[in-house]
């Protein structure tokens, strides 16, 4: 459920930064190159962010996987000791 909020977070912020950036060019009252060196920036800005979101999703994930992995491993050793003592 957390990485459903987060994607879905991920995406509104793109939404939002494409919005923004679409009406940034409507209604600029700068120069061309002006807008273009406005456009570069946001653009720049919102790759960070989302790489930095990715980032933090896949350390999230690596550590869930780690987790599981260790509880895992724990109910195997639990099954393993419960079966030698039943055939004991």
């Amino acid at each position: 459920m957390a990485k459903d909020d987060i994607g879905n977070s991920i995406a509104w912020f793109i939404a939002g930064a494409a919005t923004g950036a679409a009406l940034a060019l409507l209604y600029a009252p700068k120069t061309g190159k002006d807008t273009r060196k406005l456009l570069h920036r946001t653009t720049r800005e919102g790759r960070e962010a989302v790489e930095s979101s990715g980032k933090e999703l896949m350390d999230r994930g690596k550590d869930l996987y780690d987790r599981g992995r260790k509880i895992a491993d724990d109910a195997a050793d639990l099954f393993e000791r419960g079966r030698k003592l039943v055939q004991h």
